[in-house]
């Protein structure tokens, strides 16, 4: 087989001619409509890990700073009355939820009578266990996509990788031509699959980890919050059952 031969057979098996510049886009466009699925599925993943990472940044550090602003009007020596009715009456988060709804709990068994005291303890404990539970819920959702994408992406993109490879192979003991050249360009595609792979699990891994780690520090506040609370609430129900008691 002459040069010029051997040259419409690579650019036959490959798309490529031998010696052209090689650009992502036209690996994309020259590869396997298998390997396309895959790298489109993988860069799709990629869009919605980066959007998942932004509103959960933006959650967080929403939270932290309403988090802030309530417990220094808590801390201040506001009136809790004074303060659920101003909370009641508009959406809240973090431990302002925890505080609306024990504070509920609270009022509903004063209304109630000096028969409701009994386990009111209990009852406000599991309030505030119930609300920890929904406020880490809000901030942890949509976390385990970047822990399933970052564990997948790779070996997704290892799949598109060994397609296309299977294919160049199939290719080149077609066409019985084993030129550099010829070889080169279709594995090089197929790799991009697996490029792309990384590319979209690196940053849903890191970003999972931090998030998470955040999410441990947020409920942690809550926790503290709660037994801080709970113990306010705990003497004021001491001081009750003591008054009712000697009147």
């Amino acid at each position: 087989m002459n040069p010029a031969d051997i040259a419409a057979t690579g650019v036959a098996a490959t798309g490529f001619a031998p010696g052209s510049e090689v650009s992502l886009l036209s690996m994309f466009l020259s590869a396997h409509i298998v390997v396309k699925l895959v790298m489109l599925g993988l860069l799709g993943a990629s869009v919605w890990c980066w959007a998942i990472i932004i509103n959960k940044a933006i959650l967080l550090r929403r939270t932290q700073r309403a988090m802030a602003q309530f417990e220094e009007v808590f801390w201040s020596g506001a009136s809790l009355d004074e303060l659920y009715a101003t909370l009641s009456s508009r959406p809240t988060t973090g431990t302002a939820s925890l505080f609306v709804a024990a504070m509920r709990e609270w009022r509903r068994s004063v209304q109630g009578g000096v028969s409701s005291f009994m386990g009111l303890q209990a009852r406000i404990e599991k309030v505030l266990d119930v609300s920890i539970s929904r406020e880490v819920e809000k901030l942890e959702s949509n976390l385990l996509v970047l822990a399933t994408v970052a564990s997948a992406s790779p070996f997704i993109g290892l799949f598109g990788t060994v397609w296309g490879i299977m294919t160049s192979f199939r290719s080149i003991a077609a066409s019985r031509n084993t030129s550099l050249a010829v070889v080169a360009p279709g594995i090089a595609e197929a790799l991009f699959a697996t490029a792309i792979g990384l590319f979209a699990a690196i940053p849903a891994l890191i970003a999972y980890n931090k998030l998470q780690g955040d999410v441990a520090k947020k409920q942690a506040q809550l926790e503290g919050f709660a037994d801080e609370f709970s113990s306010i609430l705990s003497r004021q129900i001491d001081q009750r059952t003591a008054h009712d008691q000697a009147a």
